[in-house]
Order: C-alpha cells, then structure tokens, then sequence
C-alpha cells in the first residue's frame, strides 16, 4: 500500500461519515479533521514535511504549515489530502481564492467526503459565493455528494438551502430523515422571526433589507434572547453587507450560543478586520472571542481577547 492509500485510508476513518439521523440527534459535520498518526514503517521525505505540517497546523502556526504542505505537493502532486490540507489552511488564512481551487481538486477526487465537501461550501461561503453558480464543474451526477450537500446546508443553519437540494437528490431512507430534520428546521426559524419581527414608526422607515432593517431585526432578537435564528439572519445580512463588522458580531454570538464556538471564531475574527473606531463592539466582539476560545480550551488565545476590552465602554 502506498503512502497516498494509507494516508487516505487514514482520514476516512476519521472522518464522520455515518447517514443515520435519529429522533433525538443533530447530524454534524466533524470538526477537527486532520490528527497526526504514528506509521513507522515510513519515513519518507514526504512523511516527515506531511505530518510536522500536521503538528505546525496544531498550534497555529499556518505559514509554516503551508510552506511544509506545499513540499508535499511537489513530492506528490495526485494526494488529494494535501491538497484538501492547504484548502483548509488558506482558509485559515483567510486567503479564500487561494483555498478555493485546492478545496475542488480534492472534491472532485473523492466526491463523496462528507468533509470535502463542508470545506468547499465554507469556502464558497466566505467569498458570498453560491455553490448553485458551480454546478456544471461539481459532482451532481453523485447522489451521495448531493446527501452531504443538503447534510452541511442542514449543519449550517441553510435549511432552504438543504430542502431544494433534497428535491433533486434520489430518495433514500437518509433523504427522507434529514428532510424531516430540515422540514421542522425551517419551520422553527419562520416563528423565530416572525416572533422578533418589528413595526416600522415614522421616524424609522428602514427600506426592507437596508443595513439598518438588519440592524434592527438582529438588535431585537438579542433583546428577547432569541438566537434560534440570529445565525440565518446575521448571515443573510452578511450577503448584503459583507463588510459590516456588526453583522460578524451577531453571527459569532449566535455559534456561541449554539455551541459552536469555531465558527463562533471564525465570524468574530472576520468582524474584527472590518471594524474601525466602535470601542464598544470591540469590547463585545472581544469578549466573545475570549469566550470562544475558552470553550475549545485555548486559555493563551482566551487571556489575549480579554486584556483587549477597554473599561468604561
């Protein structure tokens, strides 16, 4: 078995890849992809750079992770895991069009990963691109492709999204749960809105879908405790307004409050390269962050983000 097989073999047994979804779970995408093995019987050049960048992506360190993952890409330039490893730390980078390509070649060479395909749409997602406008590039001849579309539109709170791509994929005792799942999703989030929805006064007549409609709904629900759907709203507020670091506050609070404190991470950081002068988002997107970290125990990360809140704001 050669190393590309081995290694392969190696991420799909880490990978969650189960399509049973009881009454009582959430179907979830793994989080936490990549972990470092122990294969002694290699120690190629290309074992050592793949797995010391494997320890350099642990502790953050991404230039370096890259630099090492590009290594292995010109030692092997057909491992797909590599390639699905610089997608994921460009996106850590924040470097999206850079990710983008690399995040294709791997899911074109494994269509259906469920993993694969989570990093691509988040990619997608990050640049207010559709995955609907890649259609004629992407595998939707795959009925299992098209399964974990709609199971990581499902995860990500895009219930619309997950039901029309459910219409197009064949039936299966899988479709025919998640569509359930999606079903009570969608209705949940219309009555989470409908319940924050606010009258438009005189001296407020924001033009529907304005930034400060946005504003006013996100501020309302946050004022009645109702985050079920704050992450649909902040998100579709963010396609207008991909630029407003308010709206990447409202997002990264909501995965906080559903215990999803990495994209919690993710959506804060982002606001914070918008935001300009406002002290008292800062202090709230800080806190936030601490929190944040806090919950995937990264007490350094977490210690950072609290010294920044500046009192008296």
């Amino acid at each position: 078995m050669n190393i590309s097989s081995i290694i392969s073999t190696f991420f799909w047994g880490m990978l969650f890849v189960s399509i049973t979804i009881n009454a009582q779970e959430t179907p979830e995408v793994a989080e936490n992809q990549s972990a470092e093995v122990f294969l002694d019987d290699y120690s190629d050049d290309f074992q050592e750079k793949f797995f010391e960048a494997l320890k350099q992506k642990g502790i953050e360190n991404y230039d370096r992770a890259i630099n090492l993952m590009l290594v292995c890409k010109q030692l092997d330039d057909k491992n797909y895991v590599v390639d699905h490893e610089l997608a994921q730390l460009y996106l850590k980078e924040k470097q999206y069009a850079v990710a983008e390509p690399y995040a294709l070649t791997a899911l074109l060479a494994e269509p259906e990963n469920l993993w694969y395909t989570n990093t691509y749409v988040e990619i997608l997602q990050k640049q207010q691109k559709s995955v609907e406008g890649y259609k004629a590039q992407l595998p939707f001849d795959n009925a299992k492709f098209k399964e974990n579309l709609a199971l990581v539109y499902y995860r990500k709170g895009r219930a619309k999204a997950a039901q029309s791509t459910l219409k197009e994929t064949p039936e299966s005792s899988f479709t025919q749960q998640l569509s359930v799942k999606v079903e009570d999703l969608i209705a949940a989030q219309e009555a989470a809105i409908k319940s924050s929805s606010f009258t438009v006064t005189n001296e407020s007549r924001a033009e529907s879908g304005s930034f400060e409609q946005y504003k006013a709904r996100i501020q309302g629900m946050l004022r009645t405790n109702n985050f079920l759907a704050l992450d649909q709203v902040a998100g579709e507020a963010l396609e207008s307004y991909p630029s407003q670091p308010y709206f990447y506050y409202a997002l990264g609070y909501a995965f906080n409050k559903k215990a999803k404190p990495r994209d919690a991470i993710e959506a804060l950081e982002t606001g914070l390269d918008y935001l300009v002068g406002d002290i008292a988002l800062a202090n709230k997107i800080y806190q936030e962050l601490a929190d944040a970290y806090n919950s995937v125990n990264n007490s350094v990360k977490a210690n950072m983000y609290l010294r920044k809140i500046k009192p008296g704001f």
